[in-house]
């Protein structure tokens, strides 16, 4: 990926590694690359090339040993560890494979939850909510529970709560991997349409190649390093 001026996501030089015992293991290293506002880019690599340390840096969940990552004009590898989770509360959405709701909340409970710390009034929480829900056509299983809801229904729950902020970039780890293929060809559909009708951006870490063949941009990684990418 060459620089563009209109790069949502600045990478340079980034290098991870991780301590096990008395031994670093290298992850990635010295990784640069850019991400155009708007784009769609899948992450893919075998078990162990750091694609899934990648999508936590990006996110701010982990930070790196050298380098700087710059999202949305923010150098976040420069934020105190508060000013981080502000930041992470505020710009990126996350999407499991797993969901990760919770279990005794509504969906529209869930997707409300990333809007309590924030400024906005009751009233206003549940408007943005009750947007989110029908941006992934859920708006008539806002009062049913986790536990009443297929596996896509869930992962669409997931979604709302993963926008609801309006983040600056989405990141999905293995969106599709508890799913069956309808229910994934759904959630991919889902997200294709996000990206083009909402302008969101969106890195998904993936080891299917179909779900990967969605993306505008596919970068591979081995070994912690950049292998290729396709546009």
């Amino acid at each position: 990926m060459t620089e563009n001026t209109s790069s949502i996501v600045e990478i340079r030089n980034v290098s991870k590694s991780y301590r096990r015992g008395s031994q670093t293991i290298p992850v990635l290293e010295n990784i640069s690359f850019d991400i155009p506002e708007g784009e769609f880019l899948a992450l893919m690599g075998p078990s162990g090339s750091g694609k899934s340390t990648l999508l936590n840096l990006l996110a701010g969940i982990d930070s790196v040993d050298s380098g700087s990552i710059t999202i949305g004009g923010t150098d976040i590898t420069t934020l105190s560890e508060t000013s981080l989770a502000d930041w992470r509360s505020l710009n990126v959405g996350f999407i499991f494979q797993f969901y990760n709701l919770i279990p005794v909340l509504t969906a529209f409970e869930n997707v409300e939850l990333p809007l309590i710390l924030t400024s906005l009034g009751k009233k206003e929480r549940a408007e943005h909510a009750e947007m989110a829900l029908n941006a992934v056509g859920l708006s008539d299983r806002m009062t049913h529970y986790p536990g009443q809801l297929s596996g896509g229904q869930q992962q669409r729950v997931a979604i709302a709560r993963a926008i609801v902020t309006d983040p600056t970039i989405l990141v999905a780890d293995e969106p599709t991997g508890d799913l069956d293929r309808v229910s994934a060809a759904e959630i991919l559909d889902l997200m294709g349409s996000l990206n083009r009708e909402l302008g969101k951006t969106i890195v998904m870490v993936t080891h299917d190649p179909k779900a990967a063949e969605r993306a505008h941009l596919l970068l591979h990684l081995d070994k912690g390093v950049l292998a290729d990418v396709r546009t």
